[in-house]
């Protein structure tokens, strides 16, 4: 029966995260005009592995609904030292991507995208190891995200050894 009540728990929370982070993420590529349709993302050169548009409309949205179930999950547990500091790592991770469209396709710096998705890269990875030692699920459904966020980086430090002198410094 508790177990049946936790999963009540979260799962309430959930009905408030999920939506949240899709619609945060959504709107953040949204205003910067992110992916296929920009014309200076459009001109440039991309690498040989780069996905067909529609699936970066595809991926992040599930990615957004894992973590919004993830961050549901911990913010049931009980108030403590550790849920708080997984709760910190989690949002400035979140925060950092919600960063990195605007900074990639709206200030077209590569440069500074590509440290700020690895940095988010790294503390999601801490993220998901907190959340995994307070609520095991709630960290496994981090990996694919990890997964992604390793890809994208990818992606985004091939594009910027492709294209020098393609973006602009937000620093001169």
């Amino acid at each position: 029966m508790t177990d049946a009540v936790e999963v009540r728990s979260w799962g309430k929370i959930a009905l408030v995260t999920c939506p949240l982070i899709v619609l945060l993420g959504s709107a953040s590529g949204w205003l910067s005009n992110s992916g296929f349709g920009n014309p200076w993302f459009d001109g440039l050169q991309k690498p040989f592995f780069m996905p067909p548009g529609w699936a970066f409309g595809v991926v992040w949205p599930i990615l957004y609904v894992l973590m919004g179930l993830s961050l549901a999950m911990i913010l049931a547990l009980p108030l403590s030292r550790e849920r708080r500091s997984a709760l910190f790592l989690f949002f400035v991770q979140l925060a950092l991507n919600f960063a990195w469209s605007p900074l990639f396709f709206k200030a077209h710096d590569i440069a500074l995208a590509k440290w700020v998705i690895f940095i988010m890269a790294a503390l999601a990875a801490l993220t998901a190891g907190r959340f995994m030692r307070l609520r095991k699920p709630a960290g496994l459904l981090l990996i694919p995200y990890l997964m992604w966020l390793v890809f994208a980086a990818t992606l985004n430090s091939s594009i910027d050894v492709l294209n020098p002198g393609a973006g602009t410094s937000l620093f001169g």
